[in-house]
């Protein structure tokens, strides 16, 4: 299996381009340009060359080499951009889960296709992770007037599962499940994922990682009002050992 997919997938981000206004661009199907960003089909050699002449990209390359957004901007011809803003200011697009496509995403959440025309946000974060946007639908997460409400967005980076055993507890994460996505704290104790809400009365969610489709790492938030600043103490203890706790991760 090449690379063609994931690098063409990319290189349409770069250039904000929809499946389907890349797919005219080079007498293409938008459900043929699908297969190969999904990899369940590769190109003929004359629609590689055309890509690749196109935008400038040694052939070998856009098939057998994950490109990253600072690799295509090396490259001459059309995917310059105006200007340069650097990896961590390049603006991108954020798949957004909101209340009226949430179960369609929990049917879908594995199809490109169905993820390239979701809403999106547009931010300056990393070009080379993979970001979510979630619409906070409930209560769950908020206490005594804090934390989030509906309508706020949490934005979350994905986690391999490979990495799952490695979070820290207390992680606020989004998870995906058969029936629901779950926004809350993550416990992980003898192999079972326990989802902990803020808010008092709302009990645990226990899940094994076989019920878990995807799992998101929340890393920003986005307040659909002015979120209170009276902390109390215990909340700010608990906000300093986050920091703390993500501080030694990236390092």
């Amino acid at each position: 299996m090449s690379y063609f997919g994931k690098n063409i997938r990319k290189i349409r981000s770069l250039k904000s381009l929809s499946q389907q206004a890349f797919a005219e661009l080079f007498n293409l199907k938008r459900g043929t340009l699908g297969a190969y960003e999904e990899g369940r089909s590769e190109p003929k050699i004359e629609t590689l060359i055309k890509i690749a002449n196109y935008f400038s990209i040694p052939i070998d390359e856009l098939l057998t080499t994950e490109l990253t957004v600072n690799n295509l901007l090396k490259f001459k011809g059309n995917l310059t951009v105006e200007q340069d803003l650097g990896e961590q200011e390049f603006f991108v697009k954020v798949p957004c889960i909101t209340t009226k496509n949430q179960n369609d995403y929990i049917k879908y959440f594995d199809k490109e296709s169905y993820i390239q025309d979701l809403p999106f946000l547009t931010l300056p974060i990393n070009p080379d992770k993979k970001f979510r946007a979630y619409t906070v639908q409930n209560l769950e997460m908020s206490k005594n007037e804090l934390g989030m409400f509906p309508k706020d967005i949490a934005v979350g980076e994905w986690i391999p599962p490979s990495v799952y055993a490695k979070l820290n507890n207390g992680t606020l994460v989004f998870a995906v499940t058969e029936k629901d996505i779950i926004l809350r704290r993550l416990f992980i104790t003898n192999d079972i994922f326990v989802l902990r809400a803020e808010h008092k009365n709302v009990d645990d969610v226990e899940l094994q990682l076989k019920d878990v489709k995807e799992m998101w790492r929340v890393r920003y938030v986005f307040y659909h009002r002015l979120p209170e600043t009276n902390y109390t103490l215990e909340d700010k203890l608990f906000q300093l050992e986050k920091d703390f706790d993500r501080l030694k991760n990236e390092r």
